[in-house]
């Protein structure tokens, strides 16, 4: 019998990760999230704060500063470290999936398993996801609104650099919620349905 997994994708502010740990409590499997760059960190044996700088983040000429040893070792020196973070991810991925009901959280992970798992995206309005930026990193409103559209732009340039599909193109997903219109104990109810449909 193959694995159920759900791939949740989510604009900042959405509070996807948020829904994502919910459902997985509900439903008692596990949720990946940041657990992805330590596994990550430890199966290629790279700093974890280094990982956690490029996680989510397209990859740039840049590498590690000269001076650091893993830039000096063979396997990665041509490589950026955003390149070997997703394809330790995605090889990580791809493990959990065939051995575990689970739920995933970003990483381009529908992507990457195809009809192989329950593609999600939250999304919200701008100005909603604004309001909850500001409770979360305790910011003003203002700032809030930068840091809402920076993160939206790091993840949809991330997400198209490494799937050439578009972030937002709602056909990509199964299934579209906006948050703002229901309540997180409704979102997990509509997801564990989803689940539970599942084959």
């Amino acid at each position: 019998m193959s694995k159920r997994i759900i791939a949740i994708n989510r604009m900042y502010g959405s509070n996807g990760r948020r829904i994502g740990k919910a459902l997985s409590e509900e439903l008692g499997i596990h949720c990946y999230d940041k657990d992805l760059i330590r596994i990550a960190s430890e199966k290629e044996g790279l700093p974890y704060e280094e990982l956690v700088k490029v996680d989510e983040k397209r990859a740039s000429g840049w590498r590690y500063p000269l001076d650091e040893p893993a830039q000096m070792a063979p396997q990665y020196r041509l490589y950026p470290m955003n390149d070997v973070l997703f394809q330790a991810e995605s090889e990580i991925i791809r493990t959990i999936a065939d051995q575990e009901d689970c739920i995933i959280i970003g990483r381009c992970a529908g992507h990457i398993l195809g009809e192989q798992c329950l593609k999600v995206f939250i999304h919200a309005p701008f100005e909603y996801r604004v309001k909850v930026a500001a409770e979360r990193i305790e910011i003003p409103e203002s700032d809030a609104r930068a840091f809402v559209k920076k993160t939206d732009k790091e993840r949809r340039s991330y997400y198209e650099y490494f799937t050439d599909e578009k972030w937002l193109d709602m056909g990509a997903y199964d299934l579209c919620i906006d948050s703002s219109r229901f309540t997180e104990a409704q979102i997990v109810r509509m997801l564990r349905e989803a689940y539970e449909g599942m084959e």
